[in-house]
């Protein structure tokens, strides 16, 4: 049986369409922006002004648009491909661009960090297509997430996964990503803010920029 071939490129080179197809359900409705807004501000949008912001943050058809000076490095995401087909997506972008990451107590439990540095970016949602779970695609996004904020010269990079403790948990819950993904990709538990939540940080040496 041959693998399925599976392709990750920055939001920017995918289309919106593409996008639009993975996020379905509860992911549709929210347009990947909660974290991005804040819930007082995203409660206050209509789904399609969510889309809205969405789509600038991404710049999805847009590899580089001189009119509006928008480059590879100006997007907010990856988006996963299976075999040519749309199957996922990570939200990843400085830590400073995720308005209900810097509200939330989970990321500053127990730590001394400067909210504003924007050096340290995050990976504040995954989302898997229905027809393609249980093939580790998380794994993929998150290691391609690290790469994405590497190349965008990222000194860190943090996650806020979730203890499954082996039961199966909705999509919907599970946007944080899996534990096991962030150990694949060399992520270390920094924190443990409450019973299910974890952080965890993979620093990225001067080196790899």
């Amino acid at each position: 049986m041959v693998a399925p071939e599976v392709v990750i490129r920055p939001a920017n080179e995918a289309s919106w369409d593409d996008l639009q197809a993975i996020l379905t359900g509860t992911a549709g409705r929210c347009q990947c922006t909660r974290q991005r807004l804040g819930d007082r501000e995203w409660y206050a949008l209509p789904v399609e002004q969510r889309a809205a912001v969405l789509r600038d943050a991404v710049g999805c058809d847009s590899p580089v648009d001189a009119a509006t000076d928008r480059t590879p490095a100006a997007t907010a995401g990856v988006v996963a491909y299976v075999d040519g087909e749309p199957a996922g997506w990570a939200a990843v972008d400085a830590r400073t661009a995720f308005r209900r990451l810097r509200g939330s107590p989970v990321p500053w439990a127990d730590r001394r960090e400067d909210k504003d540095d924007a050096s340290v970016w995050a990976i504040a949602c995954l989302v898997v297509r229905r027809g393609f779970r249980g093939q580790h695609l998380t794994y993929d996004l998150v290691r391609a997430s690290v790469d994405h904020a590497r190349e965008r010269g990222a000194r860190a990079i943090e996650g806020y996964p979730m203890l499954t403790g082996g039961a199966e948990i909705t999509w919907d819950e599970l946007s944080v990503g899996p534990v096991g993904a962030f150990l694949a990709a060399g992520f270390s538990e920094v924190a443990h803010p409450t019973k299910r939540r974890l952080v965890m940080r993979r620093e990225i040496r001067a080196s790899d920029l």
